[in-house]
């Protein structure tokens, strides 16, 4: 199937699935639902749904066997229990923390961690999701900025989470040693934003439109030091 589904709506249509997948087959609800997704803030900008593209998805859904609806379900709850790990979705001013509800997803924005550089970039969309053998969820991303050749399969619980925020130079207070920061790291090869904790900070005198400030930060990928201003640097939502 050529069009792509939102993370939200295959978790949506999956509960629906869960909870009578009779009802969900029918023309009616499929019209009805193919409507609410399209109307929805999550698809601004995105092409519209059809009945029949939501019916194919059911179809589809059904031929599956039983043990894979087990297992789906099972990824479900993984994915809504994500505010219980260490590398949970955490909650901004804008957004509530996950508390197991699909819908939530809708008002996240989320960044991945690619295997291939171990760096972090914005998710533009999730296209696919599925469950391993170890019960583990695991999403296809599409990283924004980048061609449908780079999407990646991710491991939701271990390299997605709500996206890192940019600091401004009156929040520098906020970062303390110890922190986990998304640090953006320049070398010849490569320029990208990575993982690393916060070892030293040298305070300085400064106003609000500008920060002297140094941090000393650890990447976590390959243990390299380096001294940064506070402009390469994004803080973790707080829990």
């Amino acid at each position: 199937m050529d069009f792509e589904f939102t993370l939200f709506e295959m978790l949506e249509m999956e509960n629906l699935f869960k909870e009578s997948r009779e009802e969900a087959l029918a023309p009616q609800f499929c019209e009805k639902l193919a409507s609410s997704f399209s109307y929805a803030p999550s698809r601004a900008g995105k092409e519209a749904i059809t009945p029949r593209q939501v019916q194919s998805w059911f179809q589809d859904r059904l031929k599956k066997s039983q043990p894979q609806v087990a297992s789906s379900n099972m990824a479900l709850k993984l994915l809504t229990n994500l505010s219980d790990a260490s590398t949970s979705f955490g909650a901004t001013e804008s957004s509530q923390k996950l508390k197991g509800n699909a819908s939530d997803l809708s008002e996240l924005i989320f960044e991945a961690l690619s295997s291939k550089d171990n760096a972090w970039y914005d998710v533009a969309s999730f296209l696919n999701y599925r469950v391993l053998c170890s019960g583990e969820l695991e999403v296809r991303v599409r990283f924004a900025g980048f061609r449908n050749t780079d999407d990646e399969w991710v491991s939701v619980r271990r390299a997605v989470r709500e996206r890192s925020i940019p600091l401004e130079p009156s929040e520098c207070q906020r970062v303390k040693v110890g922190d986990l920061v998304l640090c953006f790291q320049e070398r010849e090869e490569r320029a990208v934003y990575c993982d690393a904790h916060v070892l030293e900070i040298n305070r300085h005198l400064h106003d609000i439109n500008s920060c002297r400030c140094t941090f000393v930060v650890r990447y976590d990928h390959d243990d390299i030091e380096e001294n940064v201003q506070l402009d390469r640097l994004c803080r973790r939502p707080t829990p």
